[in-house]
């Protein structure tokens, strides 16, 4: 079948229309932009001129979609709250402004069979122009002598957001109207820089790394409350507010690692 060239701006506002209601924004790339930056093994297989968008929560999400839908349908199985959210929320968003059209969705939550993330989300984000990836790399004269995880920094939410999914629009193709943003470098000084990788490295668990930028808002007190409950006892937070059941059979099977952090919060 042949490749169909879209407007971009026009499937970007259509999506933003859908979404930006329930605290997500959105941000068009092409498969090129993403795959000419990551190793070979993590290549996506589309052709280089493929539409892609990345969708972002914001911190308005959790009181704009996740609260309603917990209170809407309430646990759903075992999978976490937030992805069952933030999965229904973009899954209806793509059904309703492109039906008929192919689009792959992949979640940050979502594995390979080898384990493996099924994009690079802080990757993608960097590449849409959509926030900054602070990496050990962009640092000279490194102060460590270890292995130290990059952070995205958001220009105007810092690290109160989270990189939730990546849409890819089978046989879509963009021109070269669509020219390649560069990221916000909101942390521009090496000092800083080092700063914030040592934050986010070393001090994840204070979140004081999420703070490096000028923000306009931040997660409210009953969201900070719930990402800083550890997962196994976030349904029991849920049901003292009163959005689970007492008896609900659901529980919570993650884990409060780092990579969560990175992808969840």
């Amino acid at each position: 079948m042949a490749a169909t060239t879209v407007n971009v701006e026009k499937v970007t506002g259509t999506l933003e229309d859908s979404l930006s209601k329930l605290g997500f924004e959105v941000y068009p790339l092409k498969i090129g932009w993403y795959n000419s930056v990551v190793p070979p093994s993590w290549h996506l297989a589309y052709p280089d001129d493929s539409l892609a968008v990345v969708v972002l929560s914001t911190p308005a999400m959790f009181e704009q979609a996740f609260l309603p839908f917990l209170e809407d349908r309430g646990c759903q199985g075992l999978s976490d709250p937030i992805d069952q959210c933030v999965k229904r929320c973009v899954s209806s968003a793509v059904s309703q402004c492109f039906p008929g059209q192919k689009v792959d969705v992949s979640y940050d939550f979502e594995l390979l069979p080898s384990r493996k993330p099924k994009f690079l989300a802080q990757t993608a984000a960097h590449v849409s122009g959509a926030a900054f990836y602070y990496q050990q790399a962009d640092i000279t004269d490194q102060p460590w002598d270890k292995k130290m995880f990059g952070v995205c920094m958001h220009p105007r939410f810092g690290g109160w957001f989270a990189i939730r999914a990546l849409l890819i629009f089978g046989g879509v193709t963009v021109g070269p109207e669509l020219v390649q943003p560069a990221p916000p470098d909101c942390v521009p000084s090496r000092e800083d820089r080092i700063k914030l990788l040592e934050a986010f490295n070393f001090h994840w668990k204070d979140w004081s790394y999420r703070d490096f930028v000028r923000l306009i808002q931040t997660y409210s007190q009953k969201q900070r409350d719930y990402f800083a409950t550890v997962p196994a006892q976030r349904f029991a937070l849920l049901r003292s507010w009163g959005l689970l059941s007492q008896d609900s059979e659901c529980s919570d099977p993650g884990s409060d690692t780092l990579t969560q952090v990175k992808g969840h919060c």
